[in-house]
């Protein structure tokens, strides 16, 4: 399925590509195929290709000339096929420990919602979780799939620190937050994995695209991993979708 694209000027080296604007596993994998294309087709003359949940910013290496005759170029690259484009989206398998002792807010969440903490838990480890894209920080997922008995409207006042790996649910939305940062998600859990690692080439393990499933940790286990993670010796789980 083709969408009706929008193209515009964003700056001097830089193009606006948007889809409609609606959060869509449909749109979102058009979006992908697009954007894997302009990736291969201008190779060195693009810097980078952002995606958000439903746009493309291509940031050019030079300025941008004639837009029209580049929009155009796009435009006609759009209208191809894209099955020739591979995409290797993968499962990943993200640990988290649901306690109350490092997850601040959990037991508060609980009674909000009028649910036990063993049904929170089942609850956020049953659904897979499509990565739309990456952004607030460097390493945040923003994920689709959350179950609607766990939405929960940001809190009114946030905290000023959010512990990094910490697990948390805002609005209709869930994350885990990459690095110590402020934040108004209520934390429901610990991930003791390093999801930003500015040493290693692509930054983040997980691209959008990749589908998150949490796995329900004990705190041994949670600090056993840690430890693992700290001299470099954790594999994360994953599969190829």
């Amino acid at each position: 399925m083709k969408y009706e694209l929008q193209y515009k000027r964003y700056a001097e080296k830089a193009i606006l590509v948007e889809w409609p604007s609606e959060i869509d596993e449909n749109i979102l994998q058009d979006l992908l195929f697009y954007k894997k294309s302009i990736e291969i087709f201008y190779d060195k003359l693009i810097v980078e290709v952002i995606s958000s949940y439903n746009s493309l910013l291509i940031c050019y290496v030079s300025t941008i000339e004639d837009v029209y005759d580049k929009i155009l170029e796009l435009k006609s690259m759009y209208n191809k096929d894209f099955q020739h484009v591979g995409l290797k989206n993968r499962l990943w398998k993200i640990p988290v420990c649901y306690t109350t002792t490092l997850a601040k807010d959990l037991e508060v969440f609980a009674k909000s919602k009028s649910l036990t903490i063993d049904e929170i838990i089942s609850l956020h480890t049953a659904s897979l979780y499509k990565v739309y894209f990456i952004g607030f920080l460097p390493g945040f997922f923003y994920l689709g799939g959350l179950d609607e008995r766990l939405h929960l409207p940001r809190k009114l006042t946030p905290s000023l620190s959010v512990k990094k790996g910490s697990v948390a649910i805002g609005g209709n939305q869930t994350g885990v937050y990459p690095m110590d940062s402020p934040g108004g998600w209520h934390v429901i859990g610990m991930c003791p994995l390093d999801l930003f690692d500015p040493k290693s080439e692509n930054f983040c393990f997980v691209r959008p695209g990749d589908k998150i499933q949490f796995m329900s940790i004990s705190e041994k286990e949670y600090n056993d991993i840690g430890s693992l993670v700290f001299n470099g010796d954790y594999i994360p789980q994953s599969a190829l979708l």
